[in-house]
C-alpha cells in the first residue's frame, strides 16, 4: 500500500514461486520496459560492498574493534559478506554467523521450502553471498522468529521485524555457549516491525506464527 501511495504499480507473483518467482517476473519486466533499471540486489556487487563501506565501519567505531560474533539474517547475503570482508581482515578471530528458517535451509545443504520469516531465507543461495566467510548457519523456526520479536518489543521497546527476532533468537543461542562468555556479540535487526502490523507478527496468539505460509531451530557448524 506504501508503494502505490508513492505511485508504483504493484505487480503480484504466486507465492508457491517463492522469491526466485518474484525475481523471474521482475527480469522479464526489465526486459519489456524500456528504459528501465533493475538492482537486482541478489546479484549486484554493490550491494556487499556498501556494507563493507559503511555497516562494517559503524559497527568497528561502535564497538572499539572490540566485536567478536556478528549474527545476520541472509536474505541477499549483502551484509553479512560486506561486514565480514571487513572485520576478518582486521580481526582473525571475528566470527559470522549467518541464520536462515528451519524450514527452508538451503545454506545449509537442505531444501527450500515454505516459511514465515519474512525478508531471509529465498529458498536458493544469493549470487552475492561469500560462503567462505561463515563460520556457522544456525536455522531457526517460525515460531521462535515471531516469539522473540515479540519479546523484543515488550521488554526491550524495539519495535523489530520477523526476521531480526530469527536473528535475535539465534545469537541468543551463541550467546549462551561457555566458549562464548564474556565476548561482544553483534546482531542485525534490518527492519522495524512497522511493516508486518498486517501480519501474524502483531497476533500474540500462540498459532499466529502458523498463518499460511509463503516460500520465503538448531545450530549446524560449517
Amino acid at each position: 500500500k506504501l508503494l502505490q501511495m508513492l505511485g508504483a504499480e504493484v505487480v503480484l507473483t504466486s507465492a508457491a514461486e517463492g522469491m526466485a518467482g518474484a525475481v523471474r517476473k521482475a527480469e522479464e519486466l526489465h526486459r519489456q520496459i524500456a528504459p528501465s533499471v533493475m538492482p537486482q540486489q541478489f546479484e549486484n556487487p554493490a550491494n556487499p560492498e556498501i556494507h563493507s563501506r559503511t555497516t562494517a565501519e559503524e559497527i568497528w567505531e561502535d564497538t572499539g574493534g572490540e566485536v567478536d560474533i556478528l549474527v545476520s539474517g541472509v536474505g541477499t547475503g549483502g551484509t553479512v559478506t560486506g561486514v565480514s570482508r571487513v572485520l576478518k581482515r582486521r580481526k582473525p578471530t571475528f566470527q559470522a554467523v549467518a541464520v536462515e528458517p528451519e524450514a527452508s535451509p538451503v545454506l545449509s545443504g537442505g531444501q527450500a521450502g515454505p516459511h514465515r520469516i519474512q525478508g531471509i531465507g529465498a529458498g536458493f543461495v544469493p549470487g552475492v553471498l561469500d560462503r567462505r566467510l561463515l563460520d556457522e548457519v544456525i536455522q531457526v523456526t517460525n515460531e521462535d522468529a515471531f516469539a522473540i520479536a515479540r519479546r523484543v518489543a515488550r521488554e526491550e521497546g524495539i519495535l523489530c521485524g520477523i526476521s531480526s527476532g530469527a536473528a535475535m533468537w539465534a545469537a541468543l543461542q551463541v550467546a549462551a555457549r561457555p566458549q562464548n562468555a564474556g565476548k561482544l556479540i553483534v546482531v542485525v535487526f534490518p527492519d522495524s516491525g512497522e511493516r508486518y502490523l498486517s501480519t501474524p507478527l502483531s497476533d500474540p496468539s500462540p498459532d499466529a506464527s502458523q498463518a499460511p505460509m509463503a516460500m520465503t531451530g538448531r545450530a549446524r557448524q560449517r
